[in-house]
């Protein structure tokens, strides 16, 4: 009953790494939040790395941070797709700017450094986009999750049930 009210959305593409898509979607849940998959078109069916479907619910073009408590962006080589969506990046320069929970795992941070939301902050990512982190205007650090505010940041996989705390932790401050 932790975040029952709240609705976090987790953004979707090809390609993505399945845990961190749906580690954070059932824990989240457990914690009685909504979460939804968005992505670029609603209804659509987006495989993972390893082929498991998730269906957007929302497409970007239809989302509003005003409805949402937060965002949520997840490895893999999703990132890469979902950046290039203008929507999408809006999307999370909106959560950002007004303050709710920006959360992003691995290669996540590619999507943060789109939205132009780490300038001055502290950040981890997958160490082989360090310097995409870094060029972004964040203070990168190799630790399994960083807090900066609003902000929530991990490595990898293996980060998952820190990060998920983290971003449970930022969303009963909202």
């Amino acid at each position: 009953m932790e975040l029952k009210g709240k609705r976090i959305a987790i953004l979707v593409d090809i390609l993505y790494q399945e845990m961190e898509v749906w580690y954070p979607y059932y824990r989240l849940q457990e914690a009685c939040a909504e979460v939804l998959f968005v992505g670029a078109q609603a209804g659509k069916t987006y495989t993972s790395k390893l082929g498991y479907p998730a269906i957007a619910d929302r497409g970007y073009s239809g989302i509003q941070a005003a409805d949402y408590d937060g965002v949520i962006a997840p490895g893999g080589f999703a990132p890469d797709y979902i950046r290039r969506h203008p929507d999408a990046t809006r999307f999370v320069h909106e959560i950002h700017t007004a303050n709710k929970l920006v959360a992003a795992i691995c290669h996540g941070p590619w999507v943060l450094c789109s939205s132009n939301v780490l300038q001055g902050r502290k950040a981890t990512s997958f160490f082989s986009i360090k310097d995409d982190v870094i060029h972004a205007g964040a203070e990168w650090s190799d630790a399994e999750v960083v807090i900066d505010g609003n902000l929530v940041t991990s490595r990898k996989p293996e980060d998952l049930p820190a990060f998920c705390a983290a971003c449970i932790g930022v969303l009963k401050t909202q």
